[in-house]
């Protein structure tokens, strides 16, 4: 078994759900993910904050950059689960490409700093809310004046289909624009992230053969801002989600059968490995990005 299976399998099978409803299995997630970071050499911290009286955390593992470490660059993805899914794909695929791109470069620091970061409350009805932890996260950020270069929002990136209509679309004009066989990855991203979302999609296409296709799309655009990446936007960040398009095209989005028999562990590992590319080229660029808004 690979660490990203031993990571799904450990999330969705034996912790299973996980919420506020789900506390002990919602803790049990986050001491898992904590000692997996620490495993790898990090020190991790806990932002936590209280929900109906219930301490919450989202859990920060950081990488210090070797010569631009005012620069930050997030990696994120949300650990817990909506009603009654033990979230195998969401987003159990997330937080084991987090946890697996943090081991990854444990002790190789890059020019800028890097936050691995596993987000609580991203799931319903904390979803675009001020106690969803990516957007206390990011509201804490901006009033720190940390300059988040980018943040990449990993969401629902296991499962794949070369079968004909097998991907659908937000909007009734994309279908002539995109394909309608679900064996890519997406990049997806407001107007104003398009030169992060540019970056990064010219850096994986570079470092792995798996399709890709990336947008920039109207922020209110359905879909656009399902994830923590909102979160970002908000506090003025530039931001991208990493996804196989979730509803789109997963059967079993947001039901009980989202479970690890369904991912695709070998096409998970391959947009790791162009992940690995993109976040090593993102620490490292020049590429200019905004400063948040004043």
């Amino acid at each position: 078994m690979t660490d990203l299976q031993r990571h799904v399998y450990t999330l969705a099978q034996a912790i299973g759900e996980r919420n506020v409803w789900r506390y002990a299995s919602l803790q049990r997630a986050a001491g898992y993910i904590e000692a997996e970071l620490r495993a790898s050499g990090y020190f991790p911290r806990r932002q936590t904050f209280d929900v109906s009286r219930l301490p919450v955390s989202n859990i920060e593992g950081t990488l210090d950059g070797a010569s631009r470490q005012d620069d930050i660059l997030v990696i994120g993805a949300h650990y817990d689960t909506v009603g009654g899914c033990p979230g195998a794909n969401d987003n159990g695929t997330g937080v084991a490409a987090l946890l697996e791109l943090a081991r990854r470069f444990a002790g190789r620091p890059q020019p800028r700093t890097i936050r691995f970061v596993a987000f609580v409350n991203e799931e319903p009805p904390f979803f675009h809310t001020a106690q969803m932890g990516s957007l206390v996260y990011a509201q804490g950020a901006r009033a720190r004046g940390d300059h988040i270069v980018g943040m990449l929002a990993l969401e629902t990136m296991g499962y794949y289909s070369d079968a004909p209509g097998s991907q659908q679309y937000p909007a009734p004009e994309m279908s002539g624009l995109y394909p309608d066989i679900g064996n890519f990855i997406g990049f997806v991203s407001n107007e104003e992230s398009a030169a992060l979302l540019s970056a990064a999609a010219r850096t994986f296409s570079n470092g792995s053969s798996l399709p890709l296709q990336a947008a920039a799309l109207p922020a209110d655009l359905p879909g656009t801002g399902w994830s923590d990446h909102w979160s970002f936007w908000q506090a003025g960040y530039p931001a991208l989600m990493v996804t196989d398009t979730a509803p789109w095209r997963y059967p079993w989005y947001h039901t009980a059968d989202d479970t690890p028999d369904k991912i695709d562990f070998d096409t998970l590992a391959e947009v790791v490995n162009g992940l690995e590319h993109v976040v090593r080229e993102l620490a490292a660029s020049r590429i200019p990005h905004p400063r948040p808004r004043t």
